[in-house]
């Protein structure tokens, strides 16, 4: 704007250039309420007098095409009206994908049961932010920026900081894994090394194989995709294998996505013999298996069982996807998978395309917070206040909720399953009255079902704030309990938050 002004000497220079700032306003291309260059800025501009543009802006605001307004300039006067407006109105739901409709129904943030100051929230299964150790986090920053400063804040490459995939690599060593012939890609959290590997594989069942319940937002993202999520009944030590046999009979599946420790939302640690059998299994019907290794490090108690990808040697069948996000910072959003070193090439071209690559500053301070030592410290000090808290959680559902089963051996939450002619919406909408609110179990299920479960999540409720909550929740499944035994059925649906 402004380069085709040219004045000549056949009238004052002021009167055309007050003469060409109004055509640019009739043409629309400065709308009403735009900024005006200062008198200073566009005299350098133009190459003229500032008394030249002084007095073309002093003309504009007689004729009221601009308004001065005091301390910020001249602005395009909302007394001028456009007679023709350019068009700006589109009908954008007309103009939107299946996957945009699908995603926005699916929202549980935006659709689940909103917090309210006081509330006692058994929703969120993120860490206590009270725990973060930032004094670390500050020493790490502080460190990288002096070593590396300038080549951080510039482009890093796809397939992620090479200091941190060295540490990732021999992290996953120090859990059993076989790392020749894999590789790792760094991603911003699961939910992107998911969405990843749901991009590259190829469809041809058209369905995947899960746990059931399973993680709610990989259920979401595997109907994004177009995949039908088929579930196996989990057990308490792991998926029903009769089951499991069964439907692997039955016809094939592009992908198994599984969750073998610290499940969510059941909190269940699959057995030793149950991983070997199905791996085995699945190695029989040539099945590819995504293994989401969320909260692995929570646990409280005994050795935690090797993960899948350890489990398969040599075998190339299993990506793991890792994440600290339970644990360690989720706001910087850096997981990784690893997986079968051909794999890994392509799913590096794939982020590449998308997402050029992970926030290298924020790989680089969270290598070094990890190599400055800081996570086994900051881990055991985690393990002490969550198992706390777990340990309320476990004795508070079993002397004051009334129900079937709980499970959940480690991690943020633990499942419970009520009578079946309950209903834990029906239950959530009442607690929710009272002031406590929990995520109802049916939004992690693959077929309709999970109407009496809810998950219980105790990492972000204070001590002293869960034996409450937990009475009150009690209270309402006895009375829900007992006016179904009467042939009554209290409360009413209540929304989701998961």
């Amino acid at each position: 704007m402004f380069n085709d002004f040219k004045a000549d000497s056949e009238s004052p220079a002021y009167m055309q250039l007050k003469g060409y700032i109004e055509t640019l306003i009739e043409q629309g291309l400065m709308p009403l309420r735009h900024k005006l260059p200062s008198t200073r800025e566009l005299a350098g501009l133009l190459g003229v007098s500032r008394t030249t543009v002084i007095s073309a802006y002093e003309a504009l605001e007689r004729t009221g095409w601009i308004e001065a307004v005091k301390g910020r300039g001249n602005f395009v006067s909302r007394a001028v009206l456009h007679s023709e407006e350019p068009p700006g109105r589109i009908d954008w739901n007309s103009r939107l994908s299946p996957q945009a409709f699908l995603s926005e129904e699916l929202d549980l943030m935006k659709h689940g049961i909103k917090w309210e100051k006081g509330m006692i929230a058994f929703t969120s299964i993120a860490p206590d932010e009270k725990l973060f150790d930032v004094n670390g986090f500050k020493r790490a920053f502080l460190d990288r920026i002096s070593l590396e400063g300038d080549v951080l804040l510039n482009y890093g490459y796809a397939q992620g900081y090479r200091p941190l995939i060295q540490y990732l690599t021999n992290y996953m060593r120090s859990k059993g894994v076989e790392a020749a012939d894999k590789d790792i890609l760094i991603t911003n959290g699961f939910t992107e090394g998911f969405d990843l590997m749901l991009t590259a594989i190829r469809r041809r069942s058209g369905r995947i194989l899960c746990e059931n319940p399973t993680h709610q937002t990989a259920i979401k993202m595997m109907k994004l995709h177009g995949f039908e999520p088929v579930g196996v009944t989990l057990e308490q030590d792991g998926l029903n294998m009769d089951e499991l046999r069964r439907t692997l009979d039955e016809g094939g599946f592009d992908l198994a996505y599984l969750t073998p420790s610290y499940h969510n939302p059941t909190g269940i640690v699959t057995s030793p013999e149950k991983r070997m059998e199905l791996l085995r299994l699945l190695g029989e019907h040539e099945v590819p298996v995504v293994e989401d290794g969320f909260n692995e490090e929570l646990r409280y108690s005994g050795a935690h069982a090797a993960p899948l990808i350890a489990c398969a040697g040599t075998g190339n069948s299993v990506a793991y996807i890792g994440s600290f996000s339970k644990i360690l910072f989720p706001g910087l959003r850096v997981g990784w998978i690893m997986a079968d070193r051909g794999l890994i090439g392509y799913l590096e071209s794939l982020k590449r395309a998308r997402t050029i690559h992970t926030s290298t500053i924020d790989q680089a301070v969270l290598f070094q917070y990890l190599h400055n030592g800081n996570f086994e410290r900051y881990l055991k000090r985690a393990r002490t206040e969550y198992k706390r808290k777990y340990e309320l959680a476990v004795r508070g559902c079993r002397d004051y909720i009334p129900m079937k089963r709980m499970s959940g051996e480690g991690g943020l939450h633990v499942f419970v399953e009520l009578e079946d002619r309950l209903d834990a919406r029906a239950v959530l909408a009442d607690c929710r009255i009272r002031g406590v609110v929990f995520t109802p179990g049916d939004i992690f299920f693959t077929d309709g079902k999970g109407r009496n479960t809810l998950r219980i999540g105790f990492s972000r409720v204070p001590e002293d704030r869960i034996e409450e909550g937990l009475k009150t929740i009690g209270l309402v499944v006895q009375e829900h309990a007992a006016a179904a035994a009467a042939g009554r059925l209290p409360g009413k649906e209540g929304n989701t938050h998961g």
